[in-house]
C-alpha cells in the first residue's frame, strides 16, 4: 500500500518518516512553508537514534498526484482543517474508476472525535486512530519524536465500530516502523479517553506549563466536567488506568539535549502563529455535549475561548500567567 499523509506536520511527518524507514511507499502532503521546505530539503526526522533526512515525494494539493486503488489516505491535519481537506480529496478520481471517497480507506490520525463524523459524510471507509505520539513540529522541514523504545502507540479501528482486513494490514505496516498499532473494535472509546487528556492542551498553550499543583487542579476541574458530560451522553471512554496500562514500559521520553519536553500540539500551533487552534474540538467538544445535555461546562468554555483568542490575535504561546487563567475560570464559575 502507498500512504498519502495529508498534513505532514508533527504527527503526519513522524508517521511518514517512520513508514518510509520501514520500506513503505509514502507521499507527503503539505502547504506553504512546510511544502517548500520538504520539497527542497527533504523531511528531517529527529529521534533518539539520531537525525535522518528523507527525500520523499511531496505535493501541495490533490490535483498534483494520481490516485491508485492501493492508496491509503492518512488525515493528519488539525480538525479545524478537516472539512477543506476532506472535500478536496474525497472527489479525486482513482485509477480504474470511482472516487477516493467511494474506494479508498481514510484514517483519521487526529486529536478529538469530530473528524470521523465529517469523514463518513464523504468517505465510505473511515478508520479512527487514537494517537499517543510525542512529536514536535515548530520549524519547517523538521519534525521530532522523543518516544522510545516505541515512537508511538496508535489504536486503530473502523468508524463507528469494528475491524477489518485493511485495518490489520495498516497496523502491520505501522508495527514495522517502531509504532505499536493495536486493532480494536471500539476505537472511539480510546479517542474519547484521549480527548479527556487533551483538555489540558489549552492550559499548556496559553500558560506554557502543566507543572505544579495549580495547573493540575485546573486540569482536574476541566476533566471532571468532561467525565460528567460524557456520562450524560452515554459515552464510556477508556479510564486513566487503562491508558496507563496500555502505555506502561512502551514509551518513555528521551529529550535530545537534556532539556524538558516542548509543548504539545496546541502550544505548537500558537508557536508557529498559524492563527488557528484545535480548542473548539477539544474543550469545545465538552462544551457542545454540555449544551446538548443541559450541563454547564464553564471551565472548558473559558479554556476554549481563551485559547481561540490567543490563536486569533497571534499572541505568544505561554504568555498568560496561570494565576490569570485561573482567575478567568473562577470568575465564570462564581
Amino acid at each position: 500500500m502507498r500512504y498519502l499523509i495529508i498534513g505532514a506536520g508533527a504527527v503526519g511527518g513522524v508517521l511518514g518518516g517512520r513508514l518510509a524507514e520501514a520500506g513503505h511507499e509514502v507521499v507527503l502532503v503539505a502547504r506553504g512553508a512546510q511544502y517548500e521546505a520538504l520539497r527542497t530539503g527533504g523531511l528531517r526526522l529527529v529521534t533518539p537514534e539520531g537525525t535522518r533526512v528523507h527525500r520523499l515525494p511531496v505535493v501541495d494539493r490533490p490535483e498534483a498526484i494520481d490516485l491508485t486503488p492501493d492508496d491509503v489516505l492518512v488525515l493528519a491535519v488539525k480538525t479545524q482543517d478537516s472539512t477543506a481537506a476532506l472535500d478536496a480529496w474525497s472527489v479525486r478520481p482513482v485509477a480504474g474508476g470511482g472516487t477516493a471517497g467511494e474506494r479508498l480507506p481514510l484514517v483519521c490520525a487526529q486529536n478529538g472525535v469530530e473528524s470521523e463524523r465529517l469523514a463518513l459524510r464523504r468517505f465510505r471507509r473511515v478508520y479512527g486512530m487514537c494517537v499517543w505520539l510525542p512529536a514536535t513540529f515548530v520549524e519547517p522541514g523538521e519534525v521530532a519524536a522523543a518516544g522510545t523504545p516505541l515512537t508511538g502507540i496508535l489504536y486503530l479501528g473502523r468508524y463507528p465500530t469494528g475491524t477489518d482486513g485493511t485495518a490489520r494490514l495498516i497496523a502491520a505496516d505501522l508495527e514495522q516502523a517502531k509504532l505499536l498499532a493495536p486493532v480494536v473494535p471500539d476505537v472511539m472509546r480510546w479517542k474519547y479517553g484521549k480527548l479527556l487528556s487533551n483538555l489540558a492542551n489549552a492550559i499548556e498553550a496559553v500558560t506554557g506549563s502543566l507543572a505544579g499543583q495549580p495547573a493540575s487542579e485546573l486540569f482536574e476541574r476541566a476533566f471532571a466536567e468532561g467525565r460528567v458530560v460524557l456520562a450524560a451522553a452515554g459515552i464510556d471512554p477508556v479510564s486513566r488506568e487503562e491508558e496507563a496500562e496500555a502505555r506502561a514500559g512502551r514509551i518513555r521520553f528521551e529529550p535530545f539535549d537534556g532539556s524538558p519536553r516542548g509543548g504539545g500540539s496546541s502550544w505548537q500551533s500558537l508557536s508557529r502563529g498559524t492563527g488557528t487552534i484545535e480548542a473548539d474540538f477539544l474543550n469545545g467538544e465538552i462544551v457542545l455535549l454540555g449544551r446538548l445535555h443541559g450541563i454547564p461546562t464553564p471551565v472548558n468554555e473559558v479554556l476554549r475561548r481563551t485559547a481561540n483568542a490567543f490563536a486569533r490575535e497571534r499572541r505568544e504561546a505561554g504568555s498568560m500567567s496561570l494565576a490569570a487563567l485561573v482567575a478567568l475560570v473562577d470568575a465564570e464559575t462564581s
